[in-house]
This record gives structure tokens, sequence and C-alpha cells, in this order.
């Protein structure tokens, strides 16, 4: 099977777009957020009541600021190329924004909400399978993955569900906190906590089977990361 060209670059667009628009529709099916986005969804449930203008995107901005921190304390280095995906989370949230204020006005309906959680849960394992294939700084959640497996030498598959895993206990006990009740988690929540890092890995191989990836600018150089090294 001959193998069809995908560029990098592309591959970054498509993984941003397609993990805002799997979100939104785990929003909008309220059976619990992926793990990974949980603690941000959380804060903004909770300031919002008080800043109405405190939105899930730019909550993930701050969630994302801050586990931007802890991994560089993990690896024990900085980069510029890090705050590339500060400003790449901020292009999550307002697409993130957009695609909540777009499939907010579906019917709540059963047969609805199962199905739009199952398409988000698959364009989100999808496209954090993109983004790991680009050089571009991915937003942070993708980049601590990456950046930690690759320094500790684990897996990504493994390492994320690990991670998604220790995100939902954190979004437990932020809601309790916050709430003193079970808020913005549920059994999706731990369905994507059990899954995530499996389709992730299948939809890795499966892009692999069918592309070859490509850079198409010359920019490669200045997003260098521990992962991208390895695997060049």
């Amino acid at each position: 099977m001959k193998k069809r060209t995908l560029y990098t670059e592309v591959s970054y667009l498509l993984g941003i777009v397609f993990i805002a628009f799997g979100t939104a529709l785990e929003v909008y099916a309220n059976f619990g957020m992926s793990t990974a986005v949980a603690p941000a969804y959380l804060l903004h449930l909770k300031l919002s009541q008080t800043i109405p203008w405190f939105s899930f995107g730019i909550a993930e901005y701050c969630i994302q600021f801050c586990l931007l921190l802890l991994m560089m304390l993990l690896v024990h280095r900085f980069r510029i190329s890090y705050l590339f995906s500060f400003l790449t989370a901020i292009f999550y949230g307002l697409c993130l924004d957009l695609f909540i204020s777009l499939v907010s006005p579906m019917p709540d309906l059963l047969w609805l909400r199962i199905s739009a959680f199952a398409i988000g849960t698959l364009f989100v394992t999808s496209g954090v399978s993109f983004i790991f294939h680009t050089y571009l700084s991915p937003e942070v959640y993708e980049l601590f993955v990456a950046e930690v497996s690759a320094h500790f030498h684990i897996g990504i598959p493994p390492f994320k569900t690990g991670y998604d895993i220790v995100s939902c206990i954190i979004a437990v006990l932020m809601s309790f906190f916050f709430f003193s009740h079970l808020e913005g988690i549920g059994i999706g929540t731990v369905i994507s906590a059990c899954i995530n890092g499996t389709l992730i890995g299948l939809f890795t191989k499966f892009l692999e089977h069918r592309f070859v990836f490509a850079d198409r600018l010359k920019f490669r150089k200045y997003f260098a990361s521990e992962r991208n090294a390895a695997s060049h």
C-alpha cells in the first residue's frame, strides 16, 4: 500500500481542531469530561459563577500554564519553543469556545448525547495522535506527555493512560472541594481514563500505516523537542 504524504503543519492544525471539536461534543454530552480537561472544566464551572466571562477556553489557558511550569521542573530545562505551546493553548481555547457555542443549541436527547460522547472521544484521541506527528509545539497537555514520557523513557500510550488516571483523581478532588459533590465528572470521565491511551495508540498505528509525515516548512529546528530528537 503506497503511503500518502501528510504535511506535519497540516497535522498540527487538524490535531488542534479535532481536539477542540471533540471536547465541545463532550461538554454537550454531559457524561463527564475527558480526564485531561476535567480540571480546567471544573475551574471554569466554579469561577464562571462569579466571573461570567471566564469561559472553558480561558480556564484552559490557566491550567496549561501551570502544567507547563510543572513539565519544565520535571525535565529540568526551558526552551523558547515551549512558549509556543502556550500560544497553541490560546488557539485551542478559542476554537473550543467557538465549537461549544455551535453545539450547545442541540436538543437534549439521550441518544444524541451518547452519540456525541462517542464521536467526541474519537475526535479527541485522533487529534492527539495528529499532534504527536508534528514538530510544532502542541498544547501543553500533549507536550507534557511527549516530553516527560521521552525524558523518562516511557511509551506514550501507557504514560498517557497513567496521566489521565491522575488527572481524573485531581478532578474528583476539585469537584468535591468546589461543589461538595461530583460535578462535570461521570461515567464518561472513567471511560476516557481507561481507553484514551489505547485509542491514541491505535490511531497512531493507523496514521503511520497510511501516511508519510513530512515538513512543508523549514521551521523544525526552532521547535526541537526531546521526542523529536529521539525520532530524527
